[in-house]
């Protein structure tokens, strides 16, 4: 048995049991990806998967057995790799991240120009997506750090930390009917059309509760994931905009009404998430602390060795 047919087991089961996309992903041949998972079989004398003709149907009871070690076999030569450099090469390397469109547009950017005014030769490589997709990044060790505020305690191969609490604000344009109001109510704003995000963003879960706790129906004119896109459509008067704090910057949204809406909304917690038992070289553990001083090195450390 070798890594390659662990990696080959390993995607497959990411692939939705493809080999052609498992070969594609893996820059190799389906054949050869076909071959080495059965000569893996027939070494260990079971059927990691069960087959109709030469399709990969489903994964075998001894099957999932196998493919957790894999998973810890995987895991840990990763961890061997990031050992040695980390102490052959502390001061050079990529840093992976994984975020939501909003965390890389407002929240990074201080903490990464912090990290690369020390580290000068770390190149840092930013993933975006979905906080399902975020989650799915860490998982396959695409990043070695995921940050977002929806998904990621939801899956049991994480470890995931605080990283800072952030409420939602409404922006109006200035001739909007209730741009002098200072207190805006739920029921307010089921009167006009709202912009906000997309279902799976920014703690929109939290605003489809509230309504929902008030027996409310609000009338969403749009969904995006981009919060200037909403104030773009905010400003040419196509509804109230419900969008995260951080994104409200006051020299230069100056032409917008800002209310917040904590009150309205509650507080939203966003998160850090690293694959649990994965080492973390030190300047990922740097930089976690630049984005909450509240946790340290050890602790994090302890807390991803943690048993599940």
């Amino acid at each position: 048995m070798n890594l390659h047919q662990f990696k080959f087991i390993q995607e497959a089961v990411r692939r939705d049991l493809n080999l052609t996309e498992v070969a594609r992903v893996l820059h190799t041949s389906q054949p050869g990806v076909s071959k080495a998972i059965l000569e893996l079989e027939e070494e260990l004398g079971i059927e990691i998967f069960g087959r109709h003709g030469k399709r990969l149907k489903r994964v075998t009871e001894p099957g999932e057995h196998v493919l957790k070690s894999i998973e810890i076999i995987l895991r840990e030569v990763n961890n061997l790799k990031n050992i040695g450099e980390d102490y052959s090469a502390e001061d050079s390397g990529t840093l992976s991240i994984a975020t939501t469109h909003t965390q890389a547009r407002y929240v990074l950017p201080l903490p990464v120009a912090s990290l690369r005014k020390k580290y000068s030769k770390i190149n840092v490589s930013l993933h975006q997506g979905s906080p399902g997709q975020v989650a799915k990044m860490v998982i396959e060790e695409t990043a070695e750090i995921g940050i977002a505020t929806e998904s990621l305690v939801d899956y049991s191969e994480l470890v995931t930390l605080p990283c800072y609490e952030w409420q939602h604000v409404l922006v109006l344009p200035p001739n909007h009917p209730l741009s002098t109001k200072e207190l805006i109510e739920l029921e307010d704003l089921v009167q006009y059309p709202i912009i906000t995000y997309h279902p799976s963003f920014t703690g929109r879960t939290r605003i489809d509760q509230a309504f929902i706790a008030k027996h409310l129906t609000p009338r969403i004119a749009l969904e995006a994931i981009d919060s200037d896109v909403i104030k773009t459509y905010v400003r040419l008067g196509l509804g109230v905009g419900i969008v995260a704090e951080m994104a409200v910057k006051e020299s230069v949204d100056q032409d917008l009404v800002v209310r917040p809406g904590g009150l309205l909304f509650g507080t939203n917690t966003a998160r850090l998430a690293f694959k649990r038992g994965s080492y973390l070289r030190n300047f990922v553990l740097e930089f976690a602390v630049l984005l909450n001083p509240q946790l340290n090195k050890a602790y994090i450390n302890e807390m991803i060795n943690k048993p599940a």
